[in-house]
């Protein structure tokens, strides 16, 4: 079964593209592949500018519908499982089953905070226990 962490900033003002490099940056270090889901088409081109710039010494590998990369944006979800799936969507993801992970981010607002109340609802009727980490 999937793991889903939600990322809750109750604190910081980190906006959602930013801790995702941070975590992707983080999860890299491992033998892991990633998928950024995400059908906004602006908030995939933040995600691809902020991935090239995020770190001063090199960029984060990735590209924009590209299976082979380590990381991929997309707005599909990927056919493989052996990926940890960043959910930017407005849903929880109904198919958790098929990923090793699932992460949501959630920033700190009241409308992202509403959102994710929402998906930790959605996942707990599919029957999940997702795990939250307040930052």
């Amino acid at each position: 079964m999937a793991n889903i962490s939600f990322y809750l900033f109750e604190q910081s003002p980190e906006r959602q593209v930013e801790s995702a490099c941070r975590l992707c940056r983080k999860i890299l270090r491992q033998p892991e592949r990633i998928w950024l889901y995400a059908s906004d088409p602006e908030l995939q081109q933040q995600l691809d500018e902020r991935l090239w710039s995020f770190d001063d010494t090199s960029f984060i590998p990735h590209g924009i519908n590209q299976i082979d990369a380590r990381i991929c944006i997309s707005a599909q979800l990927p056919e493989q499982s052996d990926w940890i799936v960043f959910n930017f969507n407005d849903q929880a993801l109904e198919q958790f089953e098929k990923f090793s992970h699932i992460i949501e981010i959630i920033e700190n607002n009241e409308s992202a905070k509403q959102q994710g109340r929402e998906k930790f609802k959605q996942y707990r009727r599919l029957g999940v226990e997702a795990r939250t980490f307040k930052l």
